[in-house]
């Protein structure tokens, strides 16, 4: 009787290992950080592309660059040299340099926070513009019809401009919790009502300027002014952007009401089911939110402009989507997002006034900037030895499903 042998099947070849993203030892913060570095690096070369192509000196240049290509070259390290020199000496170029900075940074921080807190919690604020809005009409209504002592007639301004504020969130996250209406759409839409409330109360004898017929309002008054250090712009708002700052870290990390908001904005089914409230935590995060704004509406009226005109707000309410968006959702990087952004528009003016390139040349810097960190494995793919993180874009990606 014959034996049937079995044969063991082949043994397959071995794989090599998928390799694995690089990780290292550092905490999240200071990879966001290196990669946000990258992101800074990455849109100051594409500026000096831009100072390039559009320099007359460089064109010039180009048409004998078969004869002397070094002329091409030299002319073009001297216009991005000078342009960025310009731009780093409008921005930190002695006290008046870094005053301005400062003072332009103001605002944006606390926008940025505004945002910043949203998104933690599941929300996408692109209201800060109308927020910031009606917090400055009421804090400058207080500062220039209100006629009180020192420190109260301040106090009671900046406690206005936070109501104004709060008021214009709480609207969109009522709506969230009790309708479903998205807060995209509602904060776009709030946006108009508030840039045309204003423009209509400028035109109105109890906002109006006596004596004067283009929508500009009385000055408030003295007592109802930021105090400014020395000579410069630099008020005493900014010192209330950074303890708004650290309220906002307090929350978030040390209360139980943070710890419900950001257990919301990481899974708001979950958060239902272990009980909490999630249109309550909507509600609260877009109260804080738009007082946020609003206090950064009142240091504009207040500290910077002093008169309420329809151009208070400029673009600060949108620049603020970038500044949280760079800092990456923490009142840290918002912080040091809205420094940045502040010494740009700052350094923009200097730019463009020494070497004559465009000021919006700032504002492509900042959206690239933007768009490199919203695309961080394109920055990776770019810089190879930046280390992966875990868990990396969460918090933003939840902005747009909350």
């Amino acid at each position: 009787m014959s034996t049937e042998t079995e044969t063991a099947p082949a043994a397959e070849p071995a794989k090599a290992p998928a390799r694995e993203p690089q990780r290292s030892g550092l905490p999240s913060w200071a990879v966001q950080g290196l990669v946000s570095l990258s992101a800074l690096v990455l849109a100051l070369v594409v500026g000096a592309i831009l100072i390039i192509v559009g320099d007359d000196q460089v064109q010039a240049t180009i048409k004998y660059f078969g004869a002397a290509p070094g002329d091409t070259f030299s002319a073009a390290a001297t216009a991005v040299g000078e342009a960025y020199k310009a731009l780093a000496s409008g921005a930190f170029g002695g006290i008046n340099a870094i005053s301005e900075s400062l003072t332009q940074a103001t605002p944006l921080i606390c926008g940025g926070l505004a945002v910043s807190l949203a998104f933690r919690t599941g929300l996408f604020n692109i209201g800060a513009q109308g927020q910031l809005i009606v917090g400055a009409i009421l804090a400058g209504y207080v500062g220039f019809a209100w006629h009180l002592p020192v420190v109260l007639h301040l106090v009671l301004a900046v406690i206005a401009g936070l109501i104004g504020g709060a008021l214009w969130g709480g609207v969109v996250g009522a709506l969230k919790a009790r309708t479903g209406a998205h807060e995209v759409i509602v904060t776009i839409m709030l946006n108009y009502v508030a840039i045309y409330l204003l423009q209509w109360l400028l035109t109105t004898k109890t906002f109006q300027r006596p004596g004067r017929t283009d929508p500009i309002s009385p000055i408030v008054d003295s007592n109802a002014q930021f105090p400014q250090f020395g000579s410069t712009r630099l008020h005493l708002g900014f010192l209330l952007a950074l303890l708004a700052a650290i309220f906002v870290w307090w929350l978030l990390n040390r209360s139980t009401i943070g710890f419900e908001l950001r257990a919301v904005g990481a899974n708001a089914d979950a958060s239902r089911t272990a009980g909490m409230s999630v249109g309550r935590a909507y509600i609260i995060a877009m109260v804080v939110a738009g007082a946020l704004a609003g206090l950064a509406g009142a240091q504009q009226v207040l500290g910077t402009d002093l008169p309420l005109t329809d151009g208070v707000a400029a673009s600060v309410g949108f620049d603020a989507i970038t500044v949280a968006l760079l800092g990456r959702g923490t009142p840290l990087g918002t912080v040091l997002a809205g420094l940045l952004f502040g010494a740009l528009n700052a350094g923009g003016l200097q730019m463009q006034l020494i070497t004559q390139t465009p000021l919006t040349l700032t504002t492509v810097l900042q959206a690239v900037i933007v768009l490199f960190v919203a695309a961080p494995a394109l920055v990776r793919s770019i810089f190879r030895f930046l280390p992966k993180e875990r868990g990396a874009g969460t918090v933003l990606a939840k902005g747009w499903n909350g």
